[in-house]
């Protein structure tokens, strides 16, 4: 058997690996127009940053290495320009000798991945514009650093390579401004926690930009044009809708979209998210023809249907796939649930499953609480962790999680993606046997905190509300009473709009004071006094009681 891979990143390395493993008789050839393979792409900002001192420990293997272990044959500076599935050949240009050959295969694997989505802007080409894509791009920002000294950058984009280049440029002594096109920041975050972790972005004086959008590059400046303005952005003047910033070097961090070309050119099918379209075997609709890594279409674990989701460890395990159904195995594809997770200073922010807005579009009737609870106890320097929640209230099952923190929310979002990928119902987080010592956790665990926040909302007659339908409601002029369950000197110092103080410790003693049949929503700081509160009201007849999640800490 004839195995030819295009692509040796970490799917098209992974799928060689596993052929290999099956059949050690198979001839096995890997091309790539790049210089570099089996590269993490992943701490390359970290290496521009000085966090990881040299290249050569993202790309620790090279065709040398495969070939003596796996004996697989990868060519680099080899582009593939033809796929014909008909004769079972490629057409290749050997970019080093600038010649063109023809190869044939009995199995392919197209692992051509994603390039990185350029938008159409005047100066895009320019020498100081940089988009991270692969170990090449990345040396060329690292001296641009060092051989320009630049003082100003702007980085376009707050997703997961914008924020990790944040933070890596800042550690260069660079001053940056980093712009979203959108109304928020961080696209796998709900409105509400992308809020929560901008305001404490501020507080860490970042210069952030929404709802901005790049025009125009030139020299040391770029033009942006701009809807609002947010309290982060005051600062800067607006000009007739346009701002213009001083920017010595432009990082794009605006995404990637699939490499399909190549694949579509063959008459390989394309699915609805734009990737190419595979089986749970990684099958393409061409005979002997298969597709993994950044260039497919998964599909969502909770739902069901198509996502493109280019992510490395999905990548690794569509490869591994690929390779084995290649070679005679029977993996299958499960699906995924977008699980992604960066470092942001000394932040750490995660996600998993669906998010609200994801949740109410696909039909669900959803439960979301908003849990604020340390990593570990304050006597071990624990940090608070948010930890944003959404279940099904049909089936009690756990759809996505969103946690903005600072220690420990790796531990936890994981334990939150075997629960969903398992099923788990919001009871039973509460009798996880999860490991308990002082410098690790506290006794509940904040998983454990969560399904018991879930559990009595959606079995126990103790609703929740949101702070964002709080706002409404108040701003609707719907007569609601507001009880404030928190001390004197807290409620003084801020509190929740039209909201009256009545601390826990006298709520019971001054109940005649309230109307019964009105709507009622208790609050404390984070929402366990809240809770309390609820539940004294409850026990005493006034039935329609809901707890504000996250308290006030997390309203305001």
């Amino acid at each position: 058997m004839r195995i030819l891979i295009i692509g040796a990143v970490a799917a098209g390395t992974s799928a060689a690996a596993k052929a290999r493993r099956n059949n050690d008789k198979a001839e096995i050839v890997i091309y790539d127009k790049d210089i570099d393979i089996s590269y993490s792409a992943c701490g390359l900002p970290y290496y521009i940053g000085g966090e990881i001192e040299g290249i050569d420990e993202l790309t620790p293997r090279n065709p040398e290495f495969f070939l003596k272990k796996y004996n697989v044959d990868i060519k680099t500076k080899h582009k593939v320009v033809k796929i014909d599935h008909l004769n079972k050949t490629l057409t290749i240009k050997n970019m080093n000798l600038n010649e063109v050959f023809v190869d044939n295969f009995d199995k392919l694997v197209i692992a051509t991945g994603a390039t990185p989505f350029i938008p159409d802007v005047e100066g895009i080409q320019s020498d100081n514009v940089f988009f991270l894509r692969n170990v090449q791009s990345a040396k060329s920002i690292h001296n641009f650093i060092q051989n320009n000294k630049p003082k100003n950058a702007v980085i376009v984009g707050t997703g997961f390579i914008g924020f990790e280049m944040l933070e890596n440029l800042i550690a260069e002594d660079i001053n940056v401004t980093i712009i979203e096109q959108q109304n928020k920041i961080a696209p796998n975050l709900d409105q509400d926690m992308s809020r929560f972790l901008e305001n404490i972005l501020m507080q860490k004086g970042i210069k952030i930009l929404k709802e901005a959008t790049l025009t125009k590059i030139e020299n040391d400046k770029v033009t942006l044009k701009v809807d609002t303005l947010t309290k982060s952005e005051q600062d800067v003047n607006i000009i007739e809708g346009e701002i213009e910033l001083q920017s010595d070097m432009v990082i794009m961090a605006t995404g990637v979209k699939p490499n399909i070309n190549l694949a579509i050119e063959a008459g390989v099918e394309v699915g609805v998210t734009g990737a190419i379209k595979v089986d749970n075997h990684m099958q393409t609709n061409l005979p002997d023809i298969y597709a993994c890594g950044d260039c497919i279409e998964t599909f969502s674990l909770i739902t069901g249907k198509p996502s493109y989701k280019p992510l490395g460890s999905t990548a690794n395990k569509t490869g591994r796939i690929a390779g084995d159904v290649i070679t005679g195995g029977n993996i299958k594809y499960k699906g995924n649930l977008g699980t992604g997770i960066f470092k942001l200073f000394d932040l750490t922010v995660a996600n998993t499953g669906l998010s609200e807005a994801e949740a109410i579009k696909e039909g669900f009737d959803i439960q979301v609480c908003h849990n604020i609870k340390p990593d570990k106890p304050s006597y071990f320097k624990g940090k608070e962790m948010v930890i944003k929640a959404i279940a099904d209230k049909k089936t009690e099952k756990i759809l996505g999680v969103q946690i903005v923190g600072y220690d420990g929310v790796d531990k936890r979002i994981d334990v939150f993606v075997t629960l969903i990928t398992y099923g788990a119902k919001v009871d039973e987080l509460f009798h996880l046997d999860l490991a308990y010592a002082p410098p690790f956790s506290t006794t509940k665990d904040p998983v454990h905190y969560t399904g018991m926040i879930l559990d009595n909302a959606i079995n126990n007659n103790r609703p929740l509300i949101t702070s964002t339908k709080l706002k409404t409601l108040v701003q609707s002029g719907k007569k609601v009473q507001i009880i404030d369950a928190r001390v004197n000197k807290q409620f003084e110092k801020s509190c929740v709009d039209g909201a009256v103080n009545i601390p826990h410790s006298k709520l019971r003693e001054t109940m005649n004071s309230l109307e019964k049949d009105t709507l009622t929503v208790t609050y404390c700081n984070k929402g366990v006094t809240g809770n309390a509160a609820q539940n004294i009201l409850l026990n005493n007849g006034i039935t329609n009681v809901y707890n504000l999640s996250g308290g006030h800490k997390f309203y305001k």
